[in-house]
């Protein structure tokens, strides 16, 4: 009886997978798997604790002109897409690395925000104040990390 249950909530988990990856947007590209977009939602919860993070459009892009360099996350199914068309274009142009996740909702919990969010830039340093030594080195090893992998995954793609 105990087995049934857990293979149930399985077929759950994975039919709400197959949904998030039915409404992609067909220029989602290039999209993490499933280790990295975990890895790279968990980068974005530690920025979001740090205040490393740009959330929205608007605020991404305000701060991908001014120069800001870092690591541009967009989810995948944003309706309608014209929304964002414009962000990787920008982040080429600015040499930033971006990565499309399946879901705004998951962004959006790793954001640590309600609303879900069609964009977010993961800072190398915090706008205001300092971080911590320590914590700096951590966050910075976990981007560059993250930062090459998509790097590499960009270059596989073109």
């Amino acid at each position: 009886m105990g087995g049934s249950d857990s293979e149930g909530e399985k077929s759950v988990q994975k039919e709400k997978e197959k949904k998030k990856l039915l409404a992609l947007a067909p220029i989602a590209k290039p999209l993490a798997g499933k280790k990295l977009c975990k890895r790279t939602l968990k980068l974005v919860r530690r920025a979001a604790e740090h205040k490393c993070l740009k959330r929205g459009v608007k605020e991404v892009v305000k701060s991908i002109r001014r120069g800001n360099k870092g690591l541009c996350v967009i989810a995948g199914n944003i309706s309608p897409i014209d929304v964002i068309t414009h962000v990787p274009i920008l982040c080429e142009e600015a040499e930033i690395p971006y990565i499309y996740v399946p879901s705004k909702e998951d962004l959006a919990n790793a954001g640590s925000t309600k609303r879900p969010t069609c964009c977010v830039l993961v800072l190398t340093k915090p706008t205001k104040g300092e971080l911590g030594q320590e914590e700096q080195e951590k966050l910075k090893g976990d981007y560059d990390q993250i930062a090459s992998d998509v790097s590499e995954l960009a270059v596989s793609m073109f």
